[in-house]
């Protein structure tokens, strides 16, 4: 009789003899990981080669004039030093003033709560657009963007004077509204850019104005990608428009409207052109000034180019804090 040996190297491996490799984790659309699978989709060194004269020229262009910013903010440099005295170096002092400036802190303030409000706005009046704008039929939908396209593209300096010519104090369409149509005798000349409210009103009308084109473009091209069958579905079940938004549009576009905030707020932060121009027809500035007339007031203005590179310093780590979490928000997309 025959023995059956049951120690074969299927069911014992020997001791000499190492372990099975462990498969490759499996990623979570179920294929393994490869590195070198990886280096292969991305490229390798091309795209880093593509990218190197863009990053040069760049660097030329924006590296070189912040450096001279930085180098500046901590330096005493006046109109004295702009026609070639040497600048003493103050080191962090013209921090320090800024940063216990009441004036720069009313126009800190002032710019963020101009900022939130036009950003509010404007995403509410983009976002009303674009659900109307797949509600519209063709022709319509179309003269709307055309409309859009229109504002869009208008310079600011060109749209901030025609609606400065609107608001006008004596030849206003605005005021002759306000006072012929609707009997409001109160409004008979009135200066809309003297009060520090009125003339923020009208700055924030002129920039939301402008900037609901991108929004309301942005949030209906991702309208456009939510499924009609979920939504029909929610219809059925009883879902009213707003619990519909809330629910399904919403989640839907979530990273698209968290992109869009985030662009509106840091253009709102540094607008200027806008706040500049309304100041020259009427307005003013020592009550109306933001970040960046205040960095202009300072500096080109005033010849104080030591403390206005610092304002121009802090303003720019406040936006790029913006950006950074703008860039970690995109970096969790690619990754996804």
């Amino acid at each position: 009789m025959t023995t059956v040996d049951t120690t074969g190297p299927d069911l014992a491996p020997s001791a000499g003899e190492g372990r099975r490799p462990a498969p490759p984790r499996p990623t979570r659309a179920g294929r393994p990981r490869d590195p070198r699978a990886r280096r292969a989709r991305r490229g390798g060194l091309t795209p880093y080669a593509l990218l190197t004269p863009a990053l040069i020229v760049l660097a030329l262009i924006v590296g070189w004039p912040l450096v001279q910013l930085v180098v500046t903010s901590f330096q005493e440099f006046g109109r004295a030093q702009v026609f070639g005295a040497p600048p003493a170096w103050v080191w962090f002092e013209n921090y320090a003033d800024v940063l216990t400036d009441p004036v720069f802190h009313g126009v800190l303030v002032r710019s963020l709560a101009f900022a939130a409000a036009c950003v509010v706005t404007t995403m509410l009046f983009g976002t009303l657009v674009a659900l109307m704008m797949t509600r519209l039929t063709k022709f319509f939908r179309m003269l709307l963007s055309i409309g859009m396209l229109l504002a869009w593209a208008m310079p600011a300096l060109t749209a901030t004077v025609v609606w400065g010519w609107m608001f006008d104090t004596a030849y206003g369409v605005v005021n002759h509204v306000l006072v012929n149509w609707f009997g409001l005798a109160e409004y008979f000349q009135h200066s809309w850019l003297i009060d520090p409210l009125s003339f923020f009103l009208v700055a924030g009308l002129i920039i939301v104005w402008g900037a609901v084109p991108f929004v309301a473009f942005t949030l209906y091209a991702g309208l456009t990608q939510v499924p009609d069958e979920v939504l029909e579905a929610a219809q059925l079940d009883g879902a009213g428009g707003v619990a519909r938004f809330r629910l399904i549009v919403f989640p839907y576009l979530k990273p698209i409207f968290l992109i869009v905030t985030i662009l509106q707020i840091i253009w709102d932060l540094r607008v200027f052109t806008q706040i500049f121009a309304l100041q020259d027809i009427g307005g003013i500035r020592a009550l109306t000034s933001t970040l960046g007339v205040y960095i202009y007031q300072t500096s080109i203005a005033g010849g104080d180019f030591g403390h206005g590179g610092a304002i121009a310093v802090i303003t720019a780590i406040l936006l790029m804090s913006i950006s950074i979490f703008y860039i970690r928000h995109l970096a969790k997309e690619e990754e996804l």
